[in-house]
This record gives structure tokens, sequence and C-alpha cells, in this order.
């Protein structure tokens, strides 16, 4: 089976159809022999071009490079246009390919999600650019699934798209990396994740969201607002239901269940101390597993910043929505310590 030889599911979203074929692209495509005068170069997600450096050093190694990737129908380069150069600079006739037997439209967004994944990584200008690409062929995208491509975070995904969105069609739905169709105004699934919340105060987020169409992030939101008896539809939202306007897509934002003030640092080291020489927690096997997990976090809040520098640009994404997921669970464990038998 060739890259471009596996199905493409309705149910899936095409974000995640396209992840699945790099991933087959890079792993289980046969390599083949081509000729280099059988091949083109017509098209880069690299704004600046190529690097010159980049191949004279390709050119120089010793070992054997990877296969490039090839657009069959037309014998364009899809991934490897350094590899190429670097074969015609050392004088090569032929060199090792896979085939891709894709569209040309996912032949380009291959493109970028390979570069993003491997090779030499695509500058923050290539991803804006490929980013807004991707707008302009799937604007049904969520922010997410563009950006699990783009290998860009969400909440910049989310910045381009609100400063294109005069030149972009607006979906009144998005589909997400799940596969699913949401919303772009979640009024509706809100009121009715709330409606589910009172009924089954303890149902998981998940099972809400699948139920009310919406995300479990969003139900997080929905379950803290219910619980301080709040609207479950934030005010601006309220506003553009009444005045029929859709509303942007905003970045994420953590639930809102929060102390009126965000606490510091300092602030949270002190309660952390305080916890780590209370007898109670230290003198048994689950009190210290849960405060190596604290002790993980206070590095987190102490040295956040280091740590989002230190992560490779094509894995923040993944990390985001990994990080984000975490964020729930801790959200539902801050709630239980306070509702369970013990809690006030």
């Amino acid at each position: 089976m060739t890259a471009g030889q596996l199905d493409r599911p309705c149910t899936r979203s095409s974000s995640e159809y396209l992840l699945a074929l790099r991933d087959k692209s890079l792993n289980d495509a046969t390599v083949e022999l081509a000729h280099l005068d059988e091949l083109h170069v017509t098209h880069t997600p690299r704004v600046g071009g190529l690097d010159t450096e980049y191949t004279r050093a390709l050119a120089e190694t010793e070992s054997e490079l990877p296969p490039i990737l090839v657009h069959r129908p037309t014998m364009r380069v899809v991934d490897g246009v350094h590899r190429l150069r670097a074969a015609q600079v050392n004088g090569q006739i032929f060199i090792k390919v896979r085939y891709f037997d894709g569209d040309t439209t996912d032949a380009d967004l291959l493109a970028v999600a390979l570069n993003v994944s491997h090779g030499r990584p695509l500058s923050l200008e290539d991803r804006t650019a490929a980013a807004e690409r991707i707008f302009a062929s799937h604007p049904e995208w969520s922010d997410r699934a563009v950006a699990a491509v783009a290998g860009l975070s969400a909440r910049k995904v989310s910045e381009i798209r609100h400063n294109a969105a005069d030149t972009l069609l607006q979906p009144d739905r998005r589909i997400g990396l799940d596969g699913r169709s949401r919303p772009v105004d979640s009024t509706h699934g809100r009121r009715l994740a709330g409606e589910l919340v009172k009924q089954n105060p303890t149902a998981s987020l998940r099972t809400i969201a699948r139920q009310a169409g919406i995300s479990p992030a969003t139900v997080a939101d929905v379950r803290s607002r219910v619980m301080r008896g709040e609207d479950p539809v934030p005010s601006r939202q309220r506003g553009h239901a009444a005045t029929g306007d859709s509303p942007q897509q905003p970045a994420y934002r953590p639930p809102q269940n929060r102390p009126a003030h965000t606490r510091s640092t300092a602030e949270l080291g002190s309660i952390f101390d305080t916890l780590r020489r209370d007898p109670s927690m230290r003198l048994n096997e689950t009190g210290r597993h849960i405060l190596r997990m604290l002790d993980a976090a206070a590095l987190v809040a102490r040295d956040r910043q280091r740590y989002v520098e230190s992560v490779p640009a094509h894995c923040k994404t993944q990390m985001s929505e990994l990080v984000q997921g975490y964020a729930e669970i801790w959200e539902m464990f801050a709630h239980d310590l306070t509702s369970g038998p013990d809690g006030t």
C-alpha cells in the first residue's frame, strides 16, 4: 500500500486523515528509485526558499539520507527538496523516493505536516503562512486541527484566523482533531450542557461533551458556572446570540472557577510547604505520592517560561493538548476535594 492509498473514512476529520497520511508516508510506503530528471520542484512551504548551507551540509554527509516523498501524478517533490538538491550537487542520477498518490491539495498540506515533524524545521513565518493557506483551503477546520498540521499553538492559530477574518469564509461549524463537527457559537451546546450537569453532577466531562456537542474544556467551564449559580453562557456570547452575530472563536482559556485573585508563585509555594510539613501527608504512601505530583507542578510554576522555550516547536501543539487535558483533570480533582464528604 502506498501513502496515497490510505482510506479516507468519512467519520474522520481531514486533519486527522492528513496526520495519518504523514505517519504512513514516513514509515509504510515502499521505497523506490527515481531518476532525478523526472522530478520537479514547484512549491515549498519555506517562505525564504532553500537553505544553501543546509544543502551543502547534506551533500557532505557520509550517512545515507532518508528517501524523499514525491507526488506520483505530477512527479513533484512533496518533502525532501534539500535532499534532492544535495543529490544533484553530488552528481547522482537516481534518488530513493516514496510515492504519494493523493490529490494536490493533500500533497501541499502533507508538505507542511512532514516538514513540521522532522528534518529542517520550518520557521515561524513558514508555519504562519502555512496556517493561512490551510484556512483558505479548509476553513471548516478548527484552530487545534490547523495547529496540529502547521506546528503552531492553537492560540497562535486563533490569532491568525482573527486577523484574516475579513478575507476568509466563516463556517457556522468547525471540525476538530477528533473528527467531530461543533458549532462556532456554542450557546445552545452550553445551555444543554448546563441542564445535563444539573441532572447528573457527577457525569464526566467527556460524556456531557458528547451529548451537548461541545468540547470537554467548554463543559468544564459550564460546570464551574453552574456550581457558582451563574448562567452557563458567558455574557459576551449571550450578546452575540441576541444580535445574531457570530462570535470569533476565542483562544483557549482555563475554566474560571478560580479564587478572586490569581495566587502568586510565592503564595502557592507557601501553601505547598505547609502541606509538605503536615505529618498526615508525609507519613502515608498516598500522601507522599500526592506531594511528589504537587512538587512537579511547583517546578512548572517557578520556571514555566524556561520549560516553554525548551520544548521543540513541533512538539508544542501536542504538549499543549496534553497539558490542557490534564488541567481538566486537576480541575475535577480540586472540585472533588471541596465537594466530597470531608469537603467544605
